[in-house]
């Protein structure tokens, strides 16, 4: 990939005329800061669902865990 040439399509809408242009340096560097942040924005939210999904887990155990029975529970939190 370090071989491999970042590319832009410019169109000029007015001429309908299509150039090939490569991205410059700066292009580039804010691809891939925004890839990054792109990344981390998913684990944060990845880890947030497998919290929410521990919480529930938790919450149907102690349910259980009172006396309800699976069809009670399920009635109450689904």
């Amino acid at each position: 990939m370090a071989n491999e040439i970042s590319t832009k399509i410019v169109i000029n809408c007015s001429t309908g005329v299509r150039e090939v242009l490569e991205l410059t340096q700066a292009e580039i560097d804010e691809r891939e800061a925004m890839r990054i942040e792109s990344e981390k924005a998913q684990a944060a939210q990845d880890k947030a669902q497998k919290a929410t999904a521990a919480k529930k887990l938790s919450g149907r155990n102690k349910l259980l865990a009172l006396g309800l029975t699976e069809a009670e529970v399920t009635a109450l939190v689904g």
